[in-house]
């Protein structure tokens, strides 16, 4: 089974939400993780919500912390704004998807990520899971 690491500064908002729609998309054909190199405290309410527009619940998710065995552990490797801060392992696919950070900001700009981060899941998902 391949697994899929989603990496952003705080992992609060865009790698929550990549996570949470793999998730949704891959059911458990995928592992997904997530994690950050700055973790905060929570995940960003305004991504939960927009989230929550598209029917996938990402409440109970705990902000968790980069560490190279997570690295390690996982076959594809998603920076989103935090490329210098993800350690590199040979053999590893690694993509940086260039996404505004949904901190601050309202929930019109939030929900233009999710559909931009839903856009990009679905085509690694038919990347990683051809028919």
């Amino acid at each position: 089974m391949p697994s899929v690491l989603f990496v952003c500064v705080h992992n609060a908002g865009r790698s929550q939400m990549a996570a949470g729609w793999l998730r949704e998309l891959a059911g458990d054909q995928i592992e997904v993780r997530s994690a950050g190199s700055a973790p905060a405290d929570q995940i960003n309410p305004v991504a939960v919500e927009a989230m929550r527009e598209a029917g996938i619940e990402i409440t109970g998710v705990q902000p968790k912390v980069l560490t190279t065995d997570v690295v390690a552990a996982s076959d594809v490797v998603i920076t989103m704004g935090c490329g210098d801060a993800c350690p590199i392992f040979p053999g590893k696919r690694y993509e940086d998807w260039k996404l505004s950070d949904p901190a601050g900001q309202g929930i019109d700009a939030v929900r233009a990520i999710r559909d931009e981060i839903k856009n990009r899941v679905e085509k690694l998902l038919a990347d990683l899971l051809p028919a």
